[in-house]
């Protein structure tokens, strides 16, 4: 905190208490070059963390709304809570670190879909399969051949390693 008289960036807190409203912290602070006193204010930072949806509206992010998806994608399935949670963590800090305040949902849905093919194929199609919106059976075809398409290269580049 700088003081308000000399601009130095070095003071003590003198005294600190609620707001009467209880909404901030006001503290009373001495400059230790100076020597004069100034009150400063700490608020909470009250600005939600957002996301844009694909129509352009801005929605508040909602962890909860993420593990919703997840649990839904992952039912049946071997993917354990904390796997699941460690997808929710990281989708949080992709949003919370924009400086923006706010991230497009097309990336987030990447997000979780990167994670969850690495752990789950058919949890990962599940999620796909309702976040990008499958209009009918061709697209979904073509997902999964390109999941298996995927594999198999996988596959043959590691045989064609090991000859």
């Amino acid at each position: 905190m700088k003081c308000p008289f000399c601009g130095f960036a070095q003071d003590k807190v003198i005294d600190s208490r609620e707001s009467k409203e209880a909404d901030s912290i006001r503290r009373r602070r001495e400059c230790e070059r100076c020597n004069k006193r100034f009150t400063t204010y700490e608020r909470i930072d009250e600005i939600p963390y957002m996301v844009v949806k694909k129509d352009g509206r801005r929605e508040r992010f909602d962890r909860q709304k993420v593990l919703s998806g997840l649990l839904h994608s992952c039912q049946k399935r071997k993917v354990s809570v904390a796997q699941m949670q460690e997808i929710v963590d990281a989708v949080e800090s992709f949003v919370v670190d924009s400086a923006e305040r706010e991230r497009p949902t097309t990336a987030v849905g990447e997000l979780i879909m990167a994670r969850l093919k690495d752990i789950d194929t058919v949890a990962y199609i599940r999620f796909a399969s309702v976040y990008r919106d499958f209009k009918d059976v061709n697209e979904f075809k073509l997902e999964l051949e390109g999941l298996v398409g995927g594999s198999k290269e996988a596959r043959q580049g590691r045989r064609g390693n090991s000859r």
